[in-house]
């Protein structure tokens, strides 16, 4: 009883710090509704990473009414469900902020919200926001053009766990990504349980399957379990496909890449290349989204194998830098490689990371030698807090 007492302590303590640690995103969205007419603004990222908390921070510390509203709650929700919520926060005044949780839940939003923005103009501050990128970003870029600015909301960084929950690397190499995670790391069965029932399975079944045609469920299935087991590797269409138990082509592997990135869980890098047509043609560099979801397939004892632990510190370098502005591609060529190649605006980055496992020393030299343009970037353990708690400084900072 004593356990249970400290257990239940515990995650009351979790669930405090949780509700009140303010991601990056609300200071944002705070100054862009704060100014003079503001946009459309539509917020997309994963589920379970703090988009609701945020926007609840952001309603108290918003100066303007507001009408909150959930897609979720309610049997029903289509145009008329839409036209009402717009007028509902018409009562509350002009620039009445208007927020529709789950928006991809009503049919033919972008076409009832545009009609409704370009009747009256400006006389609303409006946020749309929810857990399917594929959907979302399909509607707002044919029927919202110049009409909405996106922010993107991502897994949690080291930084920000390290600030919120005191994490450490080995903590963040093994459970990084999901604050909701956090109150079951005392328990691996329960924390594994949340990870694939409330997250995983919930993204698969709900921001996928419902709205995307996939003939055969087990066979995608088997493909994220298959994926996520080669954490910052390059890996052959063909040799995907061959571990998948049943017949197939190297496009239906594509097809589930593509439905995995844009549900938040996984990320396929390119190979870098001048030419656009070989980067697109080469095996993708597999990154899950975060260290998380490579222990709910690899197991929560990633860190006591120095393989495995190599393989995670590489993925959590990986998840950092896809979350910043540019572009992240690997490199390859015979057993030469670079780990990351950072594109941002007309500057590149050569990134080696040193994790620990074997591999040719040469990467860097060798790339540079063909692109002299290209800055060095080691990141090691020892350095990758300096690098989370601000990514682009560091790489300013200590490139060479």
């Amino acid at each position: 009883m004593h356990l249970a007492n400290v257990i239940n302590s515990l995650i009351t303590t979790f669930w405090g710090l949780f509700m009140t640690y303010q991601r990056p995103f609300v200071d944002t969205l705070l100054k862009r509704f704060s100014a003079e007419k503001p946009l459309i603004q539509v917020l997309v990222g994963p589920r379970q990473v703090g988009k609701t908390t945020g926007v609840r921070q952001l309603l108290e510390l918003g100066t303007w009414p507001h009408h909150y509203a959930n897609a979720d709650d309610v049997l029903i929700s289509d145009r008329n469900w839409l036209l009402l919520q717009w007028q509902q926060a018409l009562l509350s005044g002009d620039g009445a902020l208007l927020v529709i949780d789950e928006i991809q839940k009503v049919p033919n939003w972008p076409e009832t919200i545009k009609a409704l923005w370009d009747a009256r103009p400006g006389r609303l501050r409006v946020l749309l926001l929810g857990s399917s990128a594929l959907q979302i970003q399909a509607g707002i870029t044919e029927s919202l053009a110049g009409r909405f600015e996106l922010v993107r909301v991502h897994h949690w960084r080291f930084a920000e766990l390290r600030h919120a929950f005191a994490y450490d690397l080995p903590r963040y190499l093994t459970y990084g990504g999901y604050p909701g995670a956090v109150a079951f790391e005392h328990d691996p069965d329960r924390w594994f349980a949340y990870m694939k029932d409330a997250i995983v399975e919930s993204v698969i079944g709900k921001d996928i399957l419902q709205s995307h045609k996939v003939t055969n469920q087990a066979l995608f299935r088997q493909a994220f379990q298959i994926l996520c087991a080669y954490p910052a590797q390059e890996i052959s269409y063909t040799k995907l496909l061959g571990q998948l138990q049943d017949k197939g082509n190297t496009d239906l592997v594509k097809h589930y890449i593509d439905l995995y990135g844009g549900a938040f869980l996984l990320h396929a890098l390119q190979k870098y290349s001048p030419k656009a047509w070989l980067a697109r043609s080469s095996s993708p560099k597999m990154l899950p989204a975060c260290p998380a979801l490579y222990s709910m397939v690899a197991g929560v004892n990633v860190t006591q194998n120095a393989d495995q632990r190599g393989r995670a510190f590489e993925l959590a370098v990986g998840a950092e830098l896809v979350q910043q502005p540019g572009q992240v591609f690997y490199w390859r060529e015979g057993q030469d490689e670079v780990d990351f190649v950072y594109q941002y605006r007309d500057q590149l980055y050569a990134i080696e990371v040193k994790s620990g496992r074997k591999k040719s020393a040469k990467g860097l030299a060798s790339f540079c030698a063909q692109t002299p343009q290209a800055l060095r970037i080691i990141i090691t353990p020892e350095n990758f807090t300096q690098f989370s708690d601000n990514p682009l400084g560091f790489l300013q900072q200590v490139a060479l």
